[in-house]
Parts: structure tokens; sequence; C-alpha cells
């Protein structure tokens, strides 16, 4: 096909249906001749994707015709079809393709904590690292237990600093180094906390206290980290994929990823605002945080299987997103 003659010669028919779709009002006959150039530049558009899928021209008249669509049926408004179809489709199918990296992720870091606690706890050198003898009884014997205070201002701080931790290994993730730093840094301190108690004989109260909430916390962080990292790893191969259409798709899969570690994290910190300094039994505690995990686990593997099957990827749909360039395999 001749992309500039088939320009040429229906140009005049574009330039029409934006110039009708631009209108507030429509008498009854441009009306009808606005639906007949929709189905007319919808032809168009299915000839040159399947003919000659020119990226620019497909792109142009992808946004021609949604704003003609617009005209035509209203103004899109949010639909709580919209609401389901992101919270049981596209917010569990963008987790669950992720579930490699952040099993791959959690190894790692579990790990790094592991090491840094053992070295902590059977070390000079690693205790003397945590802080002087007297910060380390003090923090033991108070200040560990008595900073989980519960209450709705305490959920709400934690709440906005796990947040920030994640929007940054989202934001950052194309990076490589951010989201390892940022994973580094909190398995480390874990880690060393831990073996500090242990170190005092106090590691049933470091388990009692950070297994509520902390086992959806740090999920959460996990998952933000193997987000980040499987953005960058798409920049460098992205298959078979251009790769600007690679990471473009990835990327806004990502931020699907983003919102739905907002609720996580709520969700946790919640636990650890009401549940974790509360008079509960431990056993209790770690029920409700173990139950907490478990959901957020049946709600990827369960939902994002059957998401993805339906060839569900977290990104956009077409509409949205905008029509892209076809590629072979």
């Amino acid at each position: 096909m001749d992309l500039d003659a088939f320009s040429d010669v229906h140009r005049g028919e574009w330039e029409r249906l934006k110039q009708l779709s631009a209108r507030r009002r429509l008498d009854g006959a441009e009306s009808d001749e606005l639906v007949r150039l929709y189905q007319t530049v919808a032809t168009h558009l299915s000839t040159l994707r399947s003919s000659a899928p020119d990226p620019v021209l497909v792109s142009e008249l992808s946004q021609t015709l949604n704003r003609a669509r617009t005209t035509i049926a209203g103004a899109h408004e949010p639909a709580w079809r919209d609401v389901k179809t992101f919270v049981l489709v596209s917010l569990p199918a963008a987790f669950y393709r992720l579930r490699w990296w952040v099993v791959a992720v959690t190894l790692a870091c579990l790990l790094l904590a592991v090491v840094s606690g053992v070295w902590v706890a059977t070390t000079p050198q690693g205790l003397a690292a945590v802080g002087p003898p007297s910060y380390r009884e003090e923090y033991v014997e108070s200040a560990f237990a008595s900073y989980y205070d519960p209450g709705a201002g305490f959920a709400a701080v934690v709440w906005t600093n796990n947040a920030w931790i994640a929007a940054q290994c989202v934001a950052f993730g194309i990076t490589g180094i951010w989201p390892v730093y940022m994973l580094v840094q909190n398995f480390v301190m874990v880690g060393a906390i831990g073996g500090m108690m242990a170190h005092y004989g106090e590691l049933g109260m470091f388990l009692q206290l950070i297994t509520p909430h902390g086992l959806l916390e740090l999920t959460s962080i996990l998952v933000a980290g193997a987000a980040g990292l499987k953005i960058f790893w798409t920049l460098v191969s992205p298959g078979p994929r251009p790769r600007g259409r690679a990471v473009a798709e990835e990327g806004r899969s990502l931020f699907t990823v983003a919102v739905g570690l907002v609720a996580t994290l709520a969700l946790s910190g919640l636990v650890e605002g009401f549940v974790t300094g509360s008079s509960l039994v431990w056993w209790i505690k770690i029920v409700i945080g173990a139950l907490a995990l478990a959901v957020f686990w049946v709600y990827v593997l369960v939902l994002g299987q059957r998401a993805v099957t339906q060839g569900a990827t977290g990104d956009l749909d077409e509409e949205r997103a905008g029509s892209v360039q076809q590629v072979a395999g």
C-alpha cells in the first residue's frame, strides 16, 4: 500500500471527523455524518494495521477515533465496571507476572538479613557496628517495644514511610541500582536489629513484634523492588519487542503494581498500628498477619493466573494506551 496516496485520498474524511468531534453541539445531519465517518475511519485504521502499520498514522487515527467515540457516546465517566476490571483483572495480572522476580528477590534478601543477623549476634565487630553498649541496651529494653504505639496516627506514619520506600523502588527502578540499594539497606537493618535482639536474649520478642505486620509489609517492599528490577531488565533485554515499546508497556504495568502496593501497605500499616502493639495474645497477632499475607498471595495466584490466561498483562487497554506498531514473534 502507498501510504502517501492512501493518506491524500482520505485525509479530508479524517479532518472532517476531527472537526465534528470537536463541536459541542451537532444537528441531526451532522450527527449522522459523524457516525458514518466514524465507521469509515475505523475501516481505514483496520486496513492500515493489516497492510501497512505505520505507527505515526495508526496513532493519529486511533486518537481521532477515540475523540469521535467520546462525542458519540458521551464523555466517559468512571464506572464501577472499570474499578472491578482493575481490581479483579489488571492488578492481579500485573502482580502475577512478577511472581518469579518476587521469589528470587525474596530469597536473596532473606539470605542477606540472616547473614547480617548472625554477624551481629555472634561477633563483637558486628555488635559494635550497631552502636555503643548504652544505645543497644536501651533499644532492647524499651525502645524497640515502645515504638509500636497503637493508634491511627502511628498507622498513618508507618504507611507513609513504607509507601515512600516502595515508591522509590518503582520510580527509580529503571536505573537498576536504586532498588538494590533500598532492598539491601532495609534488609541488612532488619537482620541487624534481629541479631542484636538475639544477642541480648530477646529474639522471641523481636519475632513477636515484627511478624504480624512484617509478613505483608516486607512482601510489599520486595514486590516493589522486584518490579523496579524487572523494568530495568526489560530495558537491557526487551526480547522481540522494540525497546521503547517494551519499556512503555512494562512501565505502565509497573504503575499498576504501584497502585496495588498502596493498598497492601495500607493494610500492613493497619496491622502494625492496631494489632502489633495491642494487648492481644502474641499468637493471635501472628495469625492475623499470616492471614493478611495469605489473602494477598491467594489473590495474586488465583485471580492473577486466571487474568493472565485470558490475556491480561496489567497494561492499559489499547484505547487508553494507544496503538503500537506490530512486530513479528
